[in-house]
């Protein structure tokens, strides 16, 4: 498996790696239209509202795992095979990009981020559609062990919440039905994980990073974020960073703030509300 962050250096180096432009907004606009309007030559298009994500619910939040054969039959379309090397970005410093390179890599397939994304590429942007012959991509389940439920969010040893401050503390929230966050979790946005270019801060800095938050071996970690996407931002900075993988809560903010279950509001994480004898927090 090739690093979860990579630079134009592999790039190069790499010239059969299939560019995935992966750009998307929470304010409505088209990641497609920015997509159109200039590109990393030869990159496709994906989208993450249709391939990267199910249709929402407040039962399961605004963007659940796709299904296994929704997830393959987008990236196969594509043209994205199962012995291809992926490299995604976005002009977010991989906020929604890392929703691809994360599910490539849960499924064994060789995938990266673009370090500082399209404001990295040092060359001319190509306009218009870009298109690649069809090809198979083999429908893999999703890794339980990666994965975590509401009730494992609520009750890991280290649950990390990489929304921004202002919506972890509660004092704003644009999208879902309440504002605050699980209690117990950690406030670690995924720009924190960044420089003032967009790029990842190296993964020595990275350590520092999450060991003042506690923590040295990513298998004890927990990340949600609002619907599960910038999630996993913060989950390949742990990989960067050499602490391992830990599990994305997917239905993250946006499905546990639609249950009746207790939030937490200010800086601080709050206390865990006690258990019931199943286990389940209440």
């Amino acid at each position: 498996m090739i690093p979860p962050v990579v630079d134009q250096a592999f790039l190069a180096a790499h010239p059969d790696a299939v560019l995935v432009d992966v750009r998307w907004y929470l304010d409505g606009r088209s990641g497609r239209d920015a997509w159109l309007s200039g590109h990393l030559p030869g990159a496709v298009f994906v989208d993450l509202n249709t391939a990267l994500a199910a249709p929402p619910s407040a039962e399961a939040g605004r963007h659940p795992l796709p299904e296994p054969e929704q997830f393959a039959a987008a990236l196969g379309g594509l043209g994205i095979g199962d012995d291809d090397t992926v490299i995604a970005y976005d002009d977010a410093g991989g906020s929604s990009a890392g929703r691809l390179v994360w599910l490539l890599r849960t499924v064994g397939v060789s995938a990266a981020l673009l370090n500082g994304g399209i404001a990295s590429w040092e060359g001319p942007l190509e306009e218009g559609e870009v298109t690649r012959d069809a090809v198979s991509f083999a429908a893999r389940p999703w890794d339980a062990a990666a994965l975590a439920t509401i009730d494992d969010a609520a009750t890991a040893l280290h649950v990390v919440d990489a929304r921004a401050g202002a919506r972890y503390r509660g004092e704003t929230e644009p999208v879902d039905a309440r504002a605050g966050h699980i209690p117990g979790a950690i406030n670690l946005p995924f720009s924190g994980n960044l420089d003032a270019e967009q790029r990842f801060l190296a993964p020595a800095v990275l350590r520092q990073r999450f060991a003042q938050a506690g923590i040295s071996d990513a298998s004890t970690v927990v990340v949600y974020c609002g619907s599960g996407v910038t999630a996993c931002h913060d989950l390949l900075a742990l990989e960067y960073a050499g602490l391992g993988r830990a599990r994305l809560y997917p239905g993250s903010w946006s499905q546990y703030a639609a249950t009746t279950r207790p939030q937490a509001t200010g800086s601080e994480p709050g206390e865990r509300p006690s258990a019931t004898p199943d286990g389940v927090p209440r």
